[in-house]
């Protein structure tokens, strides 16, 4: 028999957030249009304090524990995948130290609904957040600038980790880095042909500093670093097809110096242009070479990942 009920589950990654979990939970609307079931899901990272009894205490039944904290990245993992067990229809990720306010949580989902996107991500006002030096603001306007160049999305807010997803895209969705999941996920998405949209969302005053983000310095490095890795594993033949192309035609340039210093100059010296020229054409070979190869390993892995979707499935 078709089952028509829409059941909502809203993930909360927990690491020691006993006292700011229960404002959040508050905040959360108890009924949302279009949603027959709404059900809360607690994924405790390794906390050390009372979090999962504040968890009981609230009412939540689903909670599931990992023995020690393994970062952001894996509970958000975690929780999208004991969601697609719970029978969730839409998953929301909601961060437990109430910096989204929930009550968006009808705007976020809305999109999806409505077949209108696959992952919605809530745009958060940077200019307004006081919190945020002018440093801050400038790099997180920055990170979704170069988030858009890269992935091709028209994403407002790429770091923002308030998002909704449907079950097909949560299903599609493979989680590889341990810092967080909030970039490759833009680009998991368009790369798997997943529709995103963003909405724009409210944001309420920082209960605690941020445990993600040390300082800007941090920051800028992980995000570059993050952003590299993920271009490289899901757009390797471009990648190295363009650093070939690059080294070749450095390598032609030296060749043909060399050339003409042969030509007018009876054919003396500058033997260092001829070595170099060699050296960068041989590069460039390889990073060809390495172009074919890790774009068979790109086949591979979708290959793997259409049987895994189907076993999901």
């Amino acid at each position: 028999m078709y089952n028509s009920i829409m059941k909502l589950i809203i993930q909360i990654p927990c690491y020691n957030e006993e006292k700011t979990l229960p404002v959040t939970y508050k905040e959360i609307p108890e009924s949302i249009g279009g949603i027959d079931e709404i059900e809360i899901l607690v994924i405790n990272d390794g906390s050390t304090d009372n979090t999962v009894e504040t968890a009981k205490n609230l009412g939540i039944k689903h909670i599931v524990s990992h023995s020690k904290n393994l970062g952001l990245a894996r509970a958000f993992d975690t929780g999208l995948k004991t969601s697609i067990k719970l029978g969730a229809d839409i998953i929301v990720n909601l961060d437990a130290d109430n910096q989204y306010k929930a009550s968006d949580i009808e705007k976020l989902i809305q999109p999806v609904l409505n077949k209108e996107a696959d992952i919605v991500i809530g745009a958060r006002p940077i200019e307004k957040i006081r919190s945020f030096s002018p440093l801050k603001k400038l790099l997180q306007k920055t990170g979704s600038y170069v988030m858009r160049k890269i992935s091709g999305a028209d994403v407002l807010d790429a770091p923002s980790g308030f998002r909704a997803f449907s079950k097909n895209a949560a299903m599609k969705i493979n989680i590889f880095d341990n810092y967080t999941y909030t970039m490759e996920t833009i680009i998991q998405a368009q790369y798997k042909g997943l529709t995103i949209k963003s909405v724009p969302i409210g944001v309420n005053e920082n209960l605690r500093p941020s445990r993600l983000v040390k300082n800007n310095f941090d920051y800028i490095k992980r995000s570059i670093f993050t952003m590299l890795r993920f271009i490289i594993i899901y757009r390797p033949f471009r990648f190295f097809m363009k650093i070939s192309l690059l080294l070749f035609f450095f390598g032609l340039l030296l060749g043909l110096r060399f050339l003409y210093f042969y030509i007018t100059e009876s054919g003396e010296g500058h033997i260092q242009s001829l070595i170099l020229c060699a050296i960068l054409i041989l590069v460039g070979v390889q990073s060809l070479f390495f172009a074919v190869i890790a774009d068979l390993l790109a086949i591979n892995r979708k290959l793997i990942e259409d049987v895994q979707l189907n076993i999901k499935k």
